[in-house]
């Protein structure tokens, strides 16, 4: 079973990706603020971590950033981390996250979907790496 976490505030964001992946073999589970990502990792071992730029009290960047120090501390996994962003323009501080890859809202559910396939492959490759 594959679980995915997505962590973002917007009930619409939150829809529009359970809704393109919820299938056999997947869980999803979310959270609303940024905050919970850390111990949802922790508790729910997830194999990918979706974060929205937009994130109650934590945005998806903080967020990312505190998934990877975490990560080097030995405290959490090494996860792949997709981000979705605002906009275009939104990529270059998807870099300073050390995102594994990224898409600008509205996610087009086949590109959502190949995304996190490329992101879960034992060799990623992935288009649009941040």
């Amino acid at each position: 079973m594959t679980t995915i976490l997505v962590a973002a505030e917007a009930a619409w964001v939150r829809d529009q990706i359970r809704t393109s992946l919820t299938g056999p073999g997947q869980r999803v589970v979310e959270v609303t603020r940024g905050q919970d990502v850390r111990t949802t990792v922790a508790e729910a071992a997830p194999d990918l971590v979706i974060l929205d730029l937009q994130i109650a009290n934590q945005g998806g960047i903080a967020t990312a950033i505190d998934l990877r120090l975490e990560a080097a501390a030995g405290r959490l996994p090494e996860l792949p981390i997709l981000l979705l962003l605002d906009r275009e323009a939104d990529r270059h501080i998807a870099q300073r996250a050390d995102a594994d890859a990224v898409l600008v809202k509205p996610v087009d559910a086949g590109q959502l979907r190949r995304a996190i396939k490329r992101l879960l492959s034992p060799v990623r490759a992935v288009e649009g790496e941040a």
